[in-house]
């Protein structure tokens, strides 16, 4: 059985991560940001935007994006090495984390529908890109690495 190149995963989880915040600022913060906003005083809750919480959604996009990547390493001995691959993960990580999420949200009325499904799809073509890319980073440990000389030992 293969070994997992952590570095690269942590590398393509990075630069995955980096993409997923980029798209979700984009998306929440500068073109949804006043419905966002909106939605939110209508349940009596401003949107407080603070360090930390900026802080915390970076974090959770970087995590979402090493989750993908290592998904990707996974999948790959039995998928494949490319970008349909990396498609299957991305929307791995993307059914699990995002969609069936906002399924529950979906009943108890929190958010107007419409802005729920801009953010799943906007979402899920941005994961679906980070993924691809950071994969593309990927490679399988070589039979000079570390990870390779400790498999053999």
């Amino acid at each position: 059985m293969r070994q997992i190149n952590w570095s690269r995963v942590l590398l393509g989880g990075l630069v995955t991560g980096l993409i997923i915040d980029v798209v979700q600022w984009l998306l929440n913060g500068v073109f949804l940001g006043s419905d966002w906003r909106q939605a939110m005083q209508s349940l009596g809750k401003p949107l407080a935007e603070t360090p930390a919480r900026g802080l915390f959604y970076i974090l959770l996009g970087v995590a979402y994006g090493i989750m993908s990547i290592w998904l990707y390493a996974s999948i790959r001995p039995r998928y494949g090495a490319g970008p349909i691959t990396a498609l299957y993960a991305g929307l791995g990580v993307w059914l699990l984390g995002d969609f069936l999420p906002a399924l529950t949200w979906m009943p108890r009325g929190l958010f107007p529908r419409h802005l729920v499904a801009i953010a799943m799809l906007v979402g899920l073509a941005g994961i679906l890109l980070a993924t691809v890319a950071g994969a593309w980073l990927y490679q399988e440990p070589g039979p000079g690495t570390a990870t390779a000389a400790r498999r053999a030992a």
